[in-house]
């Protein structure tokens, strides 16, 4: 049910599967719909993680932040209650819908947090409140043995374990959520061992992450967010992607684009074939944010309140491609799990090495 440092793993060899779905009106998506495309891709994993993400899950509760926290132990609920009681304004607590399926033995127990910031942070401004939020999540994923947070962000939720896509997706009752965009993956642990917390999505705040591949630079970028005051403690690779991404675009400030170009930088040799201004952009983000770039085979898709963004590593050793019809925009590892769910796409293309697919909301219009 849990980790402990000890457990023995072997090292497999095998590619992950990917899938993302955006409705760019707002309209939401059924969670089957996700479900089906990743399940598609069943092959790509082992049995050892799987997991989705939903933004648009939770609209009775969508200005609060929805903590997802799952439990080893059931001892490990009082402090993490006492926790967010004391620290935030706690709106709504209850566990966790799931389904008993002889797939899925013996699981944790999770519970969903529904909260506010006091009065105090929100009045220092929306900044504030998030990194409240950050340091509650390092906090508990670092000091509270048997508790991890799955997900912390506004209308956000996230479902993951260890079992195939339709065990996680049978477990987690699915079938009962929808949302504006879902995320999906299936894992097949290479480096790093297959556990409950380990699977993916992994998250803070709003942004969520999924990933095939390998970050070999994973020692370099968990140094540099550490820094930050972020903490890595799930014992996968991909986690200090999410709190990179927020780092970068939240507190440093750059955009979508420019956070993907720091993730996946051109090489060395290739700025300095440029010509300015060009040459001096790439050398900026290169020279300041160096420490924060991925090295490694890797797709990745990035979810966050208004869109999704995907990308490849700079030579393109992992698959990732593109499909849409009309506002549906669906990306996977594979053209067959986009026409699992648009059998008939209007284009399918493949994003070139480095270069970043971003989809959003062609309004501020989630329902």
């Amino acid at each position: 049910m849990g980790i402990k440092s000890s457990t023995p793993y072997g090292k497999d060899f095998g590619g992950c599967g990917l899938a993302g779905i955006i409705d760019r009106s707002g309209k939401p998506v059924a969670g089957s719909m996700i479900v089906a495309s990743l399940t598609s891709m069943k092959d790509r994993g082992n049995g050892l993680g799987s997991g989705y993400a939903v933004y648009g899950a939770y609209p009775d509760f969508k200005d609060s932040f929805g903590v997802h926290v799952m439990y080893n132990d059931a001892a490990a609920r009082e402090p993490v209650e006492h926790l967010l009681k004391t620290k935030l304004q706690l709106r709504h607590a209850e566990p966790i819908p799931v389904k008993k399926i002889h797939a899925v033995p013996d699981p944790p127990e999770f519970w969903r947090y529904f909260v506010d910031p006091p009065p105090e942070a929100a009045d220092e401004g929306e900044d504030a409140v998030d990194d409240l939020i950050v340091n509650i999540v390092m906090d508990i994923n670092e000091r509270i043995d048997n508790a991890y947070v799955i997900s912390s962000g506004k209308n956000l939720a996230v479902f993951k374990g260890v079992g195939h896509p339709d065990a996680m997706a049978e477990f987690f009752r699915m079938q009962d959520y929808a949302g504006y965009l879902l995320l999906g993956h299936t894992r097949f642990p290479t480096n790093t061992p297959g556990w409950w917390g380990g699977a993916h999505p992994f998250t803070i705040l709003d942004w969520s992450i999924v990933h095939n591949g390998e970050i070999s630079s994973y020692g370099t970028n968990k140094r540099y967010v550490e820094m930050f005051g972020y903490k890595c403690t799930l014992l996968t690779d991909t986690e200090v992607v999410a709190y990179l991404l927020d780092l970068l675009i939240r507190k440093k400030g750059l955009s979508l684009a420019a956070a993907a170009t720091v993730l996946a930088p051109p090489f060395w040799k290739d700025i300095q074939d440029m010509a300015p201004p060009k040459k001096d952009y790439y050398t900026a983000l290169r020279m300041a944010y160096g420490n924060a770039s991925l090295n490694g085979p890797f797709a990745i898709l990035m979810g966050f309140d208004n869109g999704i963004l995907g990308l490849n590593d700079r030579i393109k050793l992992r698959p990732l491609i593109v499909g849409k019809k009309g506002d549906l925009v669906a990306i996977a590892s594979e053209e067959s799990a986009i026409r699992e769910v648009i059998p008939q796409p209007d284009d399918v293309w493949a994003p070139k090495a480095g270069e970043p697919i971003i989809v959003t909301l062609k309004e501020d219009k989630k329902q």
